[in-house]
């Protein structure tokens, strides 16, 4: 059964790759920057497989499973847009026609395709590495994980990179759509940050792009509006979306730092093991309580974008920006402003919040 799936697999990505990808790329005269079109040809294939499940498998757990019950759906809508880009567009645009050149200038192999097998780097230091893709491939992936583990971290301690992937966060209705909800700049930032950890171990730039696709399916899943989770024992290896959704919630003035938790990305060990996770928690409202990073659900695509920006500008110029500290942002100058400063009990409820109360108070 295995090898009749990836006969099929194989047939399909060579079909799609000698009657869609290569005349494409012969016809924008790009076919020498993108590398193997084999592998071009898989990642579009991926791409679609992840909309078609997100689409057929995770969107119908939030109606019959929901985390929380929604009257409409309207704010989840930016989100599938986000998703739609990137798939379809962004990321395999910037893996193929970025990563590629750069994992070869740095001497990655010029066939990207060529082979699964470590292409130098810190896996070559592994002695019989190069008959063991597989492992290779895990060992990569551990380190993979772990990166992201730490960089996410850095993404809400650095205020400057915080108001970049502040818009992420800024969701009050978190659903299936929500991974590829960011700051293009910030996304750049996060494949260079995990490009060049693959380039140390030295797994190919088509390995790279397959991880990323791979990982952006388990993320959406992750932040599916659903109940739905791992189990009791498995939540402890895995991030699911119980898991997640504490990682999204709207900061409680009660309990200022309850928030800052649950950063993996697909394993939860990470957290457990330096001291970030939560469990048992109930779900709660997710979003911000800056009102300035609020303020992105009332946008288009292109405004959140400059949103961002602009509040980046504003912390980048600023000696606050540049503290390990959490921060909101000031509403016109975007500067950065301590939390400790801030009188969080001063912030009105988003709808979602205040709908919540009252049915908790009925």
């Amino acid at each position: 059964m295995f090898e009749a799936i990836a006969q099929f697999w194989s047939g399909l990505v060579a079909w799609t790759s000698a009657y869609v990808v290569v005349p494409v790329l012969s016809f924008l005269h790009v076919d020498r920057l993108m590398g193997d079109p084999n592998d071009i040809a898989a990642a579009v294939l991926i791409a679609f497989l992840q909309l078609a499940i997100i689409s057929c498998i995770f969107r119908p757990l939030e109606t019959f499973a929901p985390a929380e019950a929604w009257t409409d759906r309207k704010l989840t809508r930016i989100d599938r847009s986000f998703t739609l880009l990137m798939v379809l567009g962004l990321n395999p645009l910037f893996a193929f026609l970025v990563l590629t050149p750069f994992a070869n200038f740095f001497g990655g192999g010029a066939d990207v395709g060529a082979s699964a097998e470590p292409s130098g780097g810190l896996l070559s230091f592994v002695p019989g590495i190069d008959a063991h893709p597989y492992l290779a491939f895990f060992l990569y992936y551990i380190v993979y994980d772990l990166t992201y583990y730490w960089m996410h971290r850095a993404q809400h301690a650095i205020p400057w990179w915080w108001a970049l992937h502040s818009m992420h966060h800024s969701q009050r209705q978190m659903n299936c759509w929500t991974n590829d909800r960011g700051s293009y700049l910030d996304g750049v930032m996060q494949s260079l940050v995990l490009a060049s950890a693959g380039l140390l171990m030295g797994v190919d730039a088509a390995q790279f792009a397959l991880l990323e696709l791979v990982s952006e399916l388990v993320q959406n899943f992750s932040h599916t509006n659903t109940r739905i989770g791992f189990g009791r024992i498995f939540e402890r290896v895995f991030v699911g979306p119980i898991f997640h959704r504490l990682h999204h919630m709207r900061v409680d003035p009660s309990r200022p730092n309850l928030h800052n938790c649950n950063f993996g990305q697909v394993l939860s060990v990470w957290d457990n093991l330096f001291g970030t996770a939560l469990y048992g928690e109930p779900p709660r409202p997710t979003g911000v309580g800056d009102p300035t990073v609020d303020a992105d659900n009332g946008r288009g695509v292109i405004a959140m974008q400059w949103g961002a920006l602009r509040r980046f500008w504003g912390a980048v110029r600023s000696v606050e920006g540049w503290k390990l500290q959490e921060v909101a942002f000031e509403d016109k100058t975007f500067k950065p402003i301590p939390v400790s400063h801030v009188d969080l009990h001063a912030f009105d409820p988003h709808p979602l919040e205040a709908a919540t109360e009252r049915t908790s108070a009925a």
